[in-house]
């Protein structure tokens, strides 16, 4: 389970910007994490629970952002969400080559007293 190295990380980074405010606690940290990012949602709500424990962040809540896939067409120049795991543009069929998102893997915010 790769989501609990993953979430270590997260958290270290929200460790370290709690300490550069002089936090005392952390209540609520936020992630946005792409469809293709690799993580199970489920999986990483409890290795934040598992690497939280006995952290300034013990008692905070969690909140994941799915970042949905978005594809781009070239011969359409436009934006599209794939239906399925080919991603062929809806309006030509061409299969696409550029993802401009869904790979993320972020912490976006947190919030400390």
């Amino acid at each position: 389970m790769h989501e609990v190295s993953i979430m270590q990380n997260a958290l270290d980074l929200a460790l370290a910007q709690a300490a550069q405010q002089g936090a005392q606690r952390i209540h609520w940290i936020k992630l946005r994490v792409g469809e293709l990012s690799g993580v199970i949602p489920d999986a990483l709500t409890l290795a934040f629970e598992i690497v939280t424990a006995g952290t300034i962040a013990a008692e905070a809540q969690l909140e994941l952002e799915t970042v949905p896939v978005l594809c781009y067409c070239s011969t359409c120049q436009q934006d599209f969400h794939p239906d399925d795991w080919i991603y062929s543009c809806p309006i030509c069929n061409q299969l696409t080559t550029e993802l401009r998102q869904g790979r993320e893997l972020e912490l976006t915010s947190l919030e400390v007293s």
